[in-house]
């Protein structure tokens, strides 16, 4: 957090560009974080170079699209594309296992129902890269992930520009509240995860109680 914010505020001029790069190499997986990005770079408009905020807030959006494109492509032609194609790698314990046809399966019946919701939503909670991964791995239409995706990096980027814009020089002060934030929303999330899964879930714990059951009476 630290090296990110110093790296932004120490470029003040080329804020845009680092925040860009930034964001393009979250694709990629690395530790990168995308609400300390837009509101640090908000920020710095504010209070430094006000008369480049339309090309921060370009550079920030740009790059946090461009991001969630690498994580499709990641999942779409390097997992789904060659490591569950590739002779070897393929039958490694750890990918049958976490790349079964069965898990697969479910994944794409999950995503033929609620997959633009999913994605919708999932765009406003940590982890964001998995989900996109996942929308590759499942060929999820790319012309509808574009859509849906850019739809909701709409409303987060401009959700966290305007907090980091208008808190300008206080903008740490609002990243216990993100935390908090999150954690709310993971729970409502898995809430409706529950919700919407609820027969399933019922069907699988009477099967385990009645596998405890027939083990009890042997």
């Amino acid at each position: 957090m630290e090296f990110t914010t110093d790296l932004l505020l120490n470029a003040a001029q080329y804020v845009h560009f680092i925040s860009f790069a930034l964001l393009f190499l979250a694709g990629f997986n690395l530790p990168v974080s995308e609400d300390l990005v837009f509101i640090v770079s908000a920020s710095i408009a504010a209070t430094i170079v006000p008369e480049n905020t339309p090309l921060i807030f370009a550079g920030c959006f740009t790059g946090a699209y461009v991001s969630d494109i690498i994580a499709y492509c990641t999942g779409r032609f390097v997992i789904g594309g060659v490591l569950l194609k590739h002779p070897v790698l393929s039958k490694l314990t750890i990918v049958k296992r976490g790349f079964s046809e069965k898990r697969m399966l479910r994944l794409k019946n999950y995503f033929d129902k609620y997959g633009l919701k999913t994605l919708f939503f999932g765009r406003f909670v940590p982890l964001r890269n998995i989900l996109f991964m996942t929308c590759g791995l499942i060929n999820l239409r790319f012309r509808n992930f574009l859509i849906v995706d850019f739809c909701a990096l709409a409303c987060t980027s401009a959700i966290l520009f305007t907090i980091g814009y208008s808190l300008g020089e206080n903008y740490d002060e609002i990243f216990p509240y993100i935390k908090r934030y999150k954690t709310i929303v993971i729970v409502l999330i898995a809430c409706i995860f529950i919700f919407l899964n609820r027969k399933r879930l019922l069907r699988l714990m009477k099967r385990i109680r009645s596998a405890g059951d027939t083990k009890s009476n042997q």
